[in-house]
């Protein structure tokens, strides 16, 4: 079994114990700084992506079919599909401090230019398209941050900073969320209450920006650009960079592999768990349904989110990153089993809180795997691909669910088939992961001969 120091001794690096535990890396000033933009960053996403999906979602003026549900999916989660692969070159070619202010405060713009179109009544591909121009900038600072990540804590470490910035990221989401939902129930659910709410994640913005402005110059990389002399060139080079570099590394390539089914999967859960609880479910107990059961389930998974954030260095460190990534989709396929036998809204929360905890374990793998083995000139691309391939999954799954459930979101079908797109994940990942573990070796006996 390849842990990471058989990954590292492989290339020829000195192995590194990872040092478990917060204190070295919140006494990092650059790191706890990229924390804070992080934060701020992550909060107005939440508010942002509440106050619009309530707005589409469970707005009583607007409908939510399972095709408008799935539309509402594609404005959250595909924008950054549409210019990440061509944003990610921009990343390795300029200075990421300066992009990522001036990013922050282009997002800000957007952000209010939205929220004016929800207050406004705006409805179709207009408002559509100003959500995918905000959430857009949004993933691509995002793809910034994890780019910079290395240039600020040792790479001995990364799987633990990693872990503690995705974790507060997404828990700031939540919290984000949850302010969103409460400001909403406070100013009411038509479009001027979505449309106000949406408009406050502005601040977000605001304060990422002015964090940003705490590094110097420089200091976020790229140390090294590879890229043609041309921008515009090198822009429409992006994607197929990112590509290539990712392909080229084994440990990034199975890690797409066991991300994308995760999504695929993930997407269709997180469409039927909205017809459900807008169509469907109703109030158990303390357990809400409509868009309080959203926020309860939001609160599940930034639980899981904390709890996998953990779990996952001690986790990997005893019994390497393949058997960690193998063993939380198999559970997140047993989970999804046990939730088609017994589907109710308790059920449904419990398995949010599994099935989301079991998908962070694979990214916070599959992100150290990239900023580690991933060289700094093609970094920004494979994390701008990354995003994309993360969320083009999540989109494509919601829109294929769409056409086949009815309105109230029962469909036993295909909730067996998000087993079966696990099973299939685990089976194609442990492929890729051998093969590239085959090449290393053949490369270690070329190189030693």
């Amino acid at each position: 079994m390849q842990t990471a120091e058989d990954s590292l001794a492989g290339r020829g690096q000195t192995p590194h114990k990872a040092r478990v535990g917060l204190r070295h890396l919140l006494t990092n000033p650059g790191f706890f700084r990229l924390l804070a933009v992080k934060a701020t960053a992550q909060w107005g996403d939440g508010v942002f992506q509440a106050g619009l999906g309530s707005a589409v979602l469970f707005n009583p003026e607007r409908a939510a079919d399972p095709l408008a549900a799935a539309a509402g999916f594609a404005v959250i989660f595909l924008p950054y599909s549409v210019v990440g692969p061509f944003a990610g070159a921009l990343l390795d070619r300029w200075d990421r401090r300066q992009v990522l202010v001036l990013s922050n405060v282009i997002r800000g713009v957007l952000v209010l230019t939205t929220a004016l179109a929800v207050f406004g009544g705006l409805t179709g591909p207009a408002l559509y398209v100003a959500a995918l121009l905000t959430l857009g900038v949004s993933r691509f600072v995002l793809a910034g941050l994890s780019a910079s990540l290395p240039h600020l804590v040792p790479r001995e470490d990364l799987v633990e900073a990693n872990a503690v910035a995705a974790t507060l990221g997404a828990g700031m989401a939540v919290v984000g969320a949850g302010c969103a939902i409460g400001l909403r129930a406070l100013l009411g659910a038509g479009d001027a209450g979505s449309g106000t709410v949406t408009a406050i994640a502005v601040a977000g913005s605001i304060a990422a920006a002015l964090a940003m402005l705490g590094f110097r110059r420089g200091q976020l990389g790229p140390d090294e650009v590879n890229e043609p002399a041309k921008a515009l060139v090198a822009v429409a080079h992006g994607l197929m960079d990112g590509a290539r570099s990712a392909a080229n590394t084994p440990s990034v390539a199975a890690g797409f592999v066991a991300l994308i089914a995760h999504r695929l999967a993930y997407g269709a859960l997180v469409l039927l768990g909205v017809l459900l609880l807008r169509n469907s479910f109703h109030d158990v107990g303390w357990l809400p349904s409509g868009m309080g059961g959203v926020g309860v389930v939001a609160v599940a998974g930034g639980a899981s989110i904390l709890a996998a954030a953990f779990i996952t260095p001690p986790l990997v460190a005893k019994i390497g990153r393949r058997a960690t990534i193998t063993g939380s989709l198999v559970l997140a396929a047993l989970t999804q089993l046990v939730l088609t036998l017994t589907l109710s809204l308790p059920a449904l929360l419990l398995s949010s809180f599994m099935i989301i905890g079991a998908g962070q374990v694979v990214k916070l793998c599959v992100d150290a795997a990239a900023q580690r083995d991933v060289g700094d000139e093609t970094r920004g691309r494979v994390f701008a691909l990354y995003d994309t391939l993360f969320n083009v999954s999540m989109v494509v799954s919601a829109g294929t669910v769409a056409l086949l459930v009815p309105a109230d979101g029962h469909s036993t079908g295909v909730m067996l088939g998000v087993v079966l797109v696990y099973l299939i994940g685990t089976v194609c990942y442990l492929l890729v992961e051998r093969r590239g573990q085959a090449q290393a070796s053949r490369s270690g006996r070329a190189g030693s001969a």
